[in-house]
């Protein structure tokens, strides 16, 4: 049996790998490299759940990275536990025919709780008086200290808010290493998500996306070169492609305007009611479930909603099942955006009545996903107020961080419609020959063509490097 590694390299598509990525062009074009139709949604949980699964969100549930739960009455964002996976892992299958196949999952979602030998994901520390540390959640648990105290503590905010920087990529490509020296896996998950980052704020053609692009070129030349050197199989992919945008769609503010969303007033804060709304929208980049609180209500709110600037499609539950995704937590109508839009989860017409967290980091409490978390205020005072509050938190005085602006027209790239474009399909290569990887691939084949790799008799080898490549 081979040894594998699952390398994600989050936002990697065709038009990327045009030369603009010189080690991964090059690697891309050698082994034969393929375009995947992606998931839909084309969002972070729902094709990882794709690919490590086989099933598409009807039958596994991860609808999006976020849904409402009709129970609690609760929008729930960036869940973490792998009980939320409805549907077999690629592990529990290699481990139903070996038992003995020993896996790790290194920062792929819903990592905890999971029968994988070994895991690592962001788990911050939050503390009662508000303050927010930087931290790991490991199995086993005594890796959490072994790793940090190697590698320093985990870059989290580097790993997501204004200061994302190739950190927390290389953090986690590091963690990989030392994971494949001390336990040697058979199946290693391995996410790499700094492309993410600057294809949200940019957009894919931006200049400053040249360095971006090449640090993570860098990066991937080393970690591959330190699989192939151990005589490990890679197979490496991407979950979506980043496409430019430039429109944002007020989803809620629409349905609040006619009469559709409820909130409430706290301490001059209008805060989203979901469970007293008779309709609202959890967005999520350029999919957004729309919820609905009696059915008689459905057939006029599609109606009214084909027609609202920027909505390429509105599905109703029948459509939803015929793409695969219909589910109890999906909504009762899905909306897609046009090619050049997506939706913000805003619903207050004041900003003077928004809510604290808007102007935060804060990704479990908002009730959709804000890419605005990438950017920080403009004003040249700003620096000087994250300096005196950082200062305050370090003297354990509570303070908030309000420093991300509520401009929803700063981000330039976003993702999870279908494109219309191969070239902003996400791609999957692997360097192993024997590996038949087909020309018309979706996000759900990835779990067979796992399967197929663990069954071939291929032995671990140390190849010839692959500098020449």
């Amino acid at each position: 049996m081979k040894r594998t590694v699952l390398i994600n390299i989050v936002g990697l598509s065709q038009r990327l790998l045009d030369n603009r990525l010189p080690f991964l062009t090059r690697y891309f074009k050698n082994q034969q490299g393929k375009s995947i139709l992606p998931a839909f949604p084309a969002v972070t949980t729902t094709a990882q759940y794709n690919y490590l699964t086989g099933k598409k969100p009807g039958a596994h549930g991860i609808v999006g990275n976020g849904w409402y739960d009709r129970t609690d009455a609760e929008i729930k964002f960036w869940k973490q536990s792998n009980h939320l996976v409805q549907a077999p892992k690629i592990w529990e299958d290699l481990k139903r025919k070996n038992p003995n196949i020993k896996v790790a999952n290194l920062f792929w979602w819903y990592n905890m709780y999971s029968n994988v030998d070994i895991a690592v994901t962001p788990r911050p520390n939050y503390l009662a008086d508000g303050r927010k540390f930087p931290d790991i959640y490991t199995m086993p648990k005594n890796l959490r200290n072994q790793l940090q105290d190697e590698l320093g503590t985990f870059p989290l905010f580097h790993f997501w808010g204004p200061k994302t920087s190739i950190k927390s990529s290389q953090w986690i490509a590091d963690c990989a290493k030392k994971v494949e020296l001390n336990h040697q896996p058979d199946l290693s998950l391995v996410y790499l998500p700094h492309l993410d980052y600057g294809l949200q704020k940019y957009g894919p053609d931006h200049p400053k996306m040249k360095a971006e692009l090449l640090a993570i070129d860098q990066l991937c030349q080393d970690l591959f070169t330190f699989f192939e050197n151990r005589g490990l199989r890679i197979i490496a992919l991407s979950e979506y492609g980043i496409t430019p945008v430039n429109k944002s769609i007020a989803i809620n503010r629409h349905l609040r305007l006619n009469g559709w969303l409820e909130t409430r007033l706290e301490k001059g804060q209008e805060l989203l009611d979901p469970g007293a709304s008779k309709a609202f929208a959890v967005a999520d980049h350029q999919v957004a479930h729309l919820y609905i609180k009696k059915t008689e209500y459905l057939a006029d709110l599609k109606n009214e909603l084909m027609l609202l600037d920027g909505v390429e499609k509105v599905m109703d539950k029948k459509e939803q099942e015929k793409a695969g995704l219909c589910h109890e937590r999906s909504g009762d109508l899905l909306l897609v955006a046009n090619t050049n839009a997506w939706f913000n989860y805003y619903y207050w017409f004041d900003d003077k009545k928004a809510p604290l967290f808007a102007k935060t980091v804060d990704i479990h409490r908002k009730p959709g996903y804000d890419p605005v978390e990438l950017f920080m205020d403009s004003s040249p005072l700003t620096p000087i107020k994250v300096a005196g509050k950082l200062l305050a938190k370090k003297l354990g005085f509570r303070t908030l961080l309000n420093v991300i602006p509520i401009n929803e027209t700063l981000v330039k790239g976003s993702h999870g419609r279908i494109p219309e474009s191969k070239n902003d399909w996400p791609v999957l290569f692997s360097n192993d020959d024997s590996l038949e990887i087909n020309d018309h691939l979706e996000s759900t084949d990835v779990f067979e063509l796992l399967q197929k790799a663990f069954a071939l008799n291929s032995p671990t080898t140390v190849p010839e490097q692959i500098n020449n490549l």
